[in-house]
């Protein structure tokens, strides 16, 4: 299996949950970039760190015509309380058999405190207006997050 999809490529399609209890579809956004990422749990600190740090970008992106889709495997009671606590004006999706996460190669081994395990990679794509995956974050600093988004935008 592929570590990565490849840039150029469809994204793969999803329909989630979101906090509000209310299903998404990736192809809800055609006809706009979609900034898809992927957190392993919310309201811990790296993920809120995250979180805000686009929750604050959110202006710049839509002036780039940019929506923001956060998913992880936390179910949908756990993502409103996460978007409540932070005020957060994107949805946060839920994925918990992490179907989504394996479809994106978002999902695999990691280390915590010398412990491994399998999880949710923190990875973000980016996807172009007609469903095409135009750049792929596989390394993220949850501090400079947003910033390297808009950059690559």
């Amino acid at each position: 299996m592929e570590k990565e999809l490849k840039l150029g490529s469809k994204a793969p399609t999803f329909k989630l949950k979101n906090q509000d209890d209310e299903w998404v579809s990736l192809k809800d956004f055609l006809g706009k970039k979609v900034v898809v990422y992927f957190y392993p749990k919310a309201l811990t600190p790296g993920c809120t760190k995250q979180a805000c740090g686009l929750r604050d970008s959110k202006v710049k992106l839509s002036k780039k015509n940019v929506v923001v889709l956060g998913i992880s495997a936390d179910p949908v009671e756990k993502l409103k309380k996460f978007s409540e606590k932070e005020k957060l004006k994107f949805d946060l999706l839920s994925d918990p058999e992490n179907e989504i996460a394996k479809k994106y190669h978002s999902y695999g081994p990691k280390k915590f405190m010398g412990r491994s395990y399998e999880g949710i990679l923190r990875q973000t794509y980016l996807i172009d207006e007609a469903g095409k995956i135009i750049q792929v974050m596989s390394k993220v600093n949850t501090s400079t997050h947003h910033d390297d988004v808009l950059d690559l935008i």
